[in-house]
C-alpha cells in the first residue's frame, strides 16, 4: 500500500494542474490516467476540432472570395492532410502535458485504472499489467464524461461513429446522418459539409438549441441550411440497419410522420455522459444522482470529507474551463485557505460553428421567467462596420440589460469573433460596468467590439444606428 497525501483521477483540465501544485504546494501526489494524458479537450475535444474547423473555414472562404475580388477555382480538401496537422497539434499539447507532470518533483504519474477500494483507498489496474493500492487524505475525481449512446436498435450492430472515432476519418462521408442537433453535432455538421459531405441532422426537441433564445436557435438553422445542410427538429431515429450495398438506412419519425433515411455514415452526438461506472464509487459511500454524476457542494467536495469531483464528471456547465476554474476554487481553498464557491459564478462559452456564438449570462427567456424588469438591445451583423468590411454579416448581437440598474444580465453574440466580443462583455459584467457607460466608451475603430457601442444605443432610440454611426 502506498501512502499519499493527494490522489488525482483523471489528468484533464482539472486534474492536471491540480495534481502539479498539490505537489508543489509539498503534498505527495499520485496522479492516475487510463489513457492519455489532457483529458477530452487536448485529445478528442476542443484542441483537435477547433484545428479541424479552422481547415473548414478555409475551405468556405476558397469557396466564398468571388465577391472580396479574390478568385479560387478548383479547390480541394485533403482530409489526410487535415488530420495529419490535427495529430501535430494535439501531440503537441498532449506531449507538453505529460512531460509538465513528469517533471514536477512529489508526482507520480500512474497509467491505469483507479477503482475505490474504501473511502481513502484506491486500486489502480496498471496499463502494462498488475495492480497497485494506494491511499490518501485527499482524492480528487476528474474523470470526465463520454458519449451517451441512445437505445435505438440495430445501432449497436453497425459501426457508427462519435465525437472521437470522426476525428480519425480518412475519407469524407458521402451522406453523414447526425442524430443529436445540438452544440457537438452543428460542429461537426458544418465541418463535414464544408469538407464536401451531404449532412442531415435530427434533433429530438421541438426546435433547435432548446437552451437558447429562439430568435438564435433560429438563426443559426438558417446559418446552416444556407450551406445546404438538412435539419429536422421533433425527430427521432426508431431503427438501424445496414443495406446489402453497405449504406446505412435509418428509420425516423419526424413529427409523428415516419420517413426512411439512406446514409453512408451515422454519427451520435445525442449527449454525454459521466464515467463513473468503473470507479467503484459504492465502495468508497461517494453518492452519485440518477444520472451518474457525482453529487458535490458548493466547495466540489462530495459527501465523504476529503473526496472531491471536479469537471464534467459533476452535475453542471461541462466546459473546459469550468473543469480549470474548479481547479483553481479547490486549490485555493485547500492549499491557500480561501473562501471560494462555485455558487453563482458567471459561466461564459462558446459554440464554434462559423459565425460563432458567444453566450454568457441569462437569456431573454430565463429574464421573462424569473419576472425581471429587463430590455433587450439586438443589432444585426449587417449594421456591423468591420463585419461590413471582412464580408461576412450574418448573425446578430443581442443583450439583456436590467432596465432599472442598468447592468448587463446577458449577452449572446452570434457572428464573427462571437466568442471574443462575449469576452469583453463577461468583464463588464463582473466589473458593474452599466450598458450606458459602453454606449459611450470609446473603442478602438474598426473593431466588432466597437460596436457594442451602436448595440446599446439601441435601446434608446427606435431607429437602426448606420454602421459608422457613433453613440454619441
Amino acid at each position: 500500500m502506498k501512502i499519499y497525501d493527494a490522489i488525482v483521477i483523471g489528468s484533464g483540465q482539472a486534474g492536471t494542474p491540480l495534481a502539479k501544485k498539490l505537489a508543489m504546494a509539498g503534498k505527495k501526489t499520485a496522479i492516475i490516467e487510463k489513457r492519455m494524458v489532457g483529458g477530452t479537450c487536448i485529445n478528442d475535444g476542443c484542441t483537435p476540432t477547433k484545428a479541424m474547423v479552422a481547415s473548414a473555414k478555409m475551405a468556405y472562404l476558397a469557396g466564398h472570395s468571388d465577391n472580396l475580388g479574390v478568385h479560387i477555382k478548383n479547390f480541394t480538401v485533403d482530409l489526410p492532410q487535415i488530420l495529419k496537422r490535427k495529430n501535430e497539434i494535439v501531440k503537441s499539447f498532449q506531449g507538453g502535458a505529460q512531460k509538465g507532470l513528469e517533471g514536477t518533483a512529489g508526482l507520480d504519474l500512474i497509467f491505469g485504472e483507479a477503482v475505490f477500494t474504501g473511502p481513502q483507498a484506491i486500486m489502480v489496474k496498471l496499463k502494462d499489467g498488475g495492480t497497485e493500492e494506494m491511499q490518501a487524505d485527499l482524492i480528487f475525481i476528474n474523470t470526465g464524461a463520454k458519449t451517451a449512446i441512445p437505445d435505438v436498435p440495430g445501432l449497436s450492430d453497425i459501426d457508427y461513429l462519435t465525437s472521437t472515432s470522426i476525428l480519425e476519418l480518412e475519407t469524407v462521408p458521402q451522406h453523414l446522418l447526425i442524430i443529436g442537433a445540438s452544440y457537438i453535432g452543428m460542429e461537426f455538421g458544418q465541418m463535414f459539409r464544408r469538407f464536401g459531405s451531404k449532412i442531415t441532422m435530427l434533433e429530438t426537441s421541438p426546435r433547435a438549441l432548446p437552451k437558447e433564445d429562439e430568435d438564435i436557435a433560429e438563426e443559426i438553422v438558417k446559418i446552416l441550411e444556407a450551406e445546404e445542410i438538412t435539419f429536422h427538429a421533433d425527430a427521432k431515429v426508431t431503427k438501424v440497419s445496414k443495406k446489402p450495398n453497405g449504406d446505412l438506412e435509418a428509420e425516423i419519425t419526424v413529427v409523428g410522420e415516419t420517413r426512411l433515411i439512406s446514409c453512408s455514415h451515422i454519427l451520435v452526438a445525442a449527449g454525454r455522459k459521466p464515467q463513473t461506472e468503473a470507479l467503484g464509487l459504492q465502495k468508497a459511500g461517494v453518492e452519485t444522482d440518477d444520472r451518474g454524476y457525482v453529487k458535490v457542494n458548493d466547495r466540489l467536495e462530495t459527501n465523504i470529507p476529503g473526496v472531491y469531483a471536479l469537471g464534467d464528471v459533476k452535475p453542471g456547465p461541462a466546459f473546459t474551463h469550468i473543469a480549470y476554474n474548479d481547479y483553481t476554487i479547490v486549490y485555493r481553498n485547500l492549499i491557500e485557505k480561501a473562501n471560494l464557491s462555485i455558487k453563482n459564478r458567471l459561466v461564459p462559452y462558446c459554440m464554434f460553428t462559423d459565425p460563432p456564438l458567444g453566450r454568457v449570462g441569462i437569456t431573454e427567456a430565463e429574464a421573462k421567467k424569473q419576472g425581471l424588469n429587463y430590455k433587450v438591445a439586438k443589432l444585426p451583423m449587417q449594421y456591423v462596420a468591420r463585419a461590413i468590411e471582412v464580408g461576412d454579416t450574418r448573425g446578430f448581437m443581442k443583450a439583456i440589460v436590467d432596465a432599472d440598474t442598468k447592468k448587463i444580465l446577458g449577452v449572446a453574440i452570434l457572428g464573427e469573433e462571437g466568442g471574443e466580443i462575449v469576452s469583453v462583455m463577461q468583464m463588464a459584467m463582473v466589473g458593474g460596468i452599466t450598458y450606458p457607460e459602453i454606449r459611450y466608451m470609446v473603442f478602438a475603430h474598426p473593431t466588432y467590439s466597437e460596436s457594442l457601442n451602436n448595440l446599446f444605443m439601441k435601446l434608446d432610440s427606435l431607429t437602426q444606428p448606420s454602421p459608422k454611426e457613433r453613440a454619441f
